[in-house]
């Protein structure tokens, strides 16, 4: 059972710098997918940003040029580096795990726990 933990969600104000990270923990394959969802009051989950253990990104159309994911492999951690803050990317932030055998996703999802991030204007 694949366990993930956030941190680094916090109250901050529009074009300010955050960074989150998340640790996963259990059994963690060595061909799998991480990152980051958000969801928003009143809305749907939606990606973020993710990143495989071969480092090929996603990254939504919203956050490009202002969030960057990366990860430390043999940590099993992902940060999501977010830059020039807007008051839209206020939400629940999600970290992500799932499985890949060569470019599959297999198996269940797994989701942390959340970490708020609010950004006032």
């Amino acid at each position: 059972q694949e366990e993930l933990l956030e941190s680094g969600g916090r109250s901050v104000r529009a074009g300010d710098s955050l960074r989150l990270s998340c640790a996963a923990s259990g059994s963690i394959d060595s061909l799998n997918v991480m990152g980051w969802y958000r969801q928003a009051p009143g809305k749907q989950r939606e990606l973020v940003a993710t990143v495989t253990s071969r480092e090929i990104t996603n990254d939504a159309d919203s956050v490009k040029g202002r969030f960057t994911v990366s990860r430390d492999n043999a940590k099993n951690t992902v940060w999501l580096q977010m830059n020039s803050l807007k008051a839209e990317d206020t939400a629940v932030y999600y970290c992500y795990y799932r499985t890949m055998f060569r470019t599959l996703l297999i198996g269940p999802d797994y989701w942390g726990q959340g970490t708020q991030v609010t950004v006032s204007s």
